[in-house]
């Protein structure tokens, strides 16, 4: 999963600037189609498949030695 990277809002001018309406309504849509993307990564991961293998991985690193 990539790193979370935070992106300031432009800041509002004093008159209405459609620009920045612009830019500022894109990050906000693609700040929900991240958390979108995250939602659905995280309900696949719920999955009966992928837990199942996954306790498995869990379970095979539990038995290696280390050191």
């Amino acid at each position: 999963m990539a790193d979370i990277k935070t992106i300031a809002l432009p800041l509002p001018s004093q008159e209405f600037d459609s620009n920045n309406e612009a830019v500022t309504r894109r990050l906000i849509e693609q700040a929900i189609e991240d958390i979108n993307a995250r939602i659905t990564l995280t309900d696949k991961m719920k999955s009966t498949t992928i837990s199942k293998a996954s306790r498995r991985q869990q379970f095979l690193l539990m038995g290696m030695k280390h050191g």
